[in-house]
């Protein structure tokens, strides 16, 4: 049986991504923010989507350079994280007060964060505003993965990153390998 509840975003899982913004000028690192609602919306052109509030300080700074960087982090770095979801740019340095090292991008201004296995950058493409987020759908331009993460053909290993996703307000990390995209479709012969 079915029990209709209130309408919701809860999708299972999220995946947890650090969303990095170019600074205000010379001198200044940039900022990074955590983001749980982040998903592919294109693949040619590659294509990813972050929804952020206004009020955050990283919205500002990414409506001004059109540009920012999905970075994956491992869950070797839950702790900041968590952090730097609840900071604000505004009143703290991420970067050096969370031990984070920022990494200048090779098509964008905004940085990569080393300590992440993988980063996008991204050029906006669009904005929309939803509602209590905005919707940035950023071009991916360029994407750098740790060399321990890839196999030898230049292929992701899945189980070298350890992804973290959120669930109803708890973070979880990714499990065991349960299929392959398509296995089934081609074991009934279609």
């Amino acid at each position: 049986m079915k029990i209709e509840r209130r309408p919701t975003t809860a999708l299972i899982p999220n995946p947890v991504v650090l969303v990095s913004a170019a600074g205000r000028g010379p001198g200044d690192a940039g900022n990074f923010l955590t983001i749980g609602w982040v998903g592919t919306v294109c693949s040619t052109p590659p294509m990813v989507g972050v929804a952020i509030r206004p009020s955050r300080f990283s919205h500002g700074l990414i409506a001004a350079s059109r540009e920012f960087v999905v970075n994956v982090p491992d869950a070797r770095h839950l702790e900041a994280v968590d952090v730097a979801g609840v900071w604000s740019g505004r009143e703290h340095d991420k970067f050096a007060e969370l031990g984070l090292t920022a990494l200048p991008g090779s098509k964008v201004g905004a940085p990569l964060i080393a300590e992440c296995p993988i980063n996008f950058e991204c050029v906006v493409r669009h904005q929309l505003a939803l509602g209590s987020h905005d919707l940035f759908i950023g071009e991916v331009v360029a994407t750098h993965y740790d060399e321990e993460v890839l196999d030898g053909r230049g292929r992701l290993k899945p189980h070298a990153v350890h992804p973290i996703t959120l669930v109803d307000g708890e973070y979880w990390s990714l499990g065991e390998r349960i299929g392959l995209q398509g296995a089934a479709a081609k074991a009934r012969g279609k």
